[in-house]
């Protein structure tokens, strides 16, 4: 479920109540977590609560963790699954 170094960018997986995914960047987990959750929910995940993290993955910086997010967002649903096992 995790790759992690000591960077303070991270893209990160969620599964919502429905079983879709929902993939982002954050450099603060936990505060995403709680925001995904709550009232200040990303307009997808809003309507999906509650959201669980699955995965996430450290990046250097954040113009890596865009990239490594569309790519991560252009796998089909059985390679984001794969990658989360």
């Amino acid at each position: 479920m995790t790759r992690t170094n000591d960077s303070s960018w991270f893209v990160y997986i969620m599964r919502c109540k429905d079983k879709t995914l929902y993939t982002g960047v954050t450099t603060d987990i936990k505060r995403r977590v709680i925001e995904h959750n709550g009232a200040k929910a990303a307009k997808y995940t809003r309507a999906r609560q509650p959201v669980k993290l699955v995965y996430q993955e450290a990046c250097t910086d954040r113009s890596r963790a865009q990239i490594r997010e569309a790519a991560i967002k252009r796998l089909t649903r059985q390679e984001k699954e794969a990658l989360l096992d």
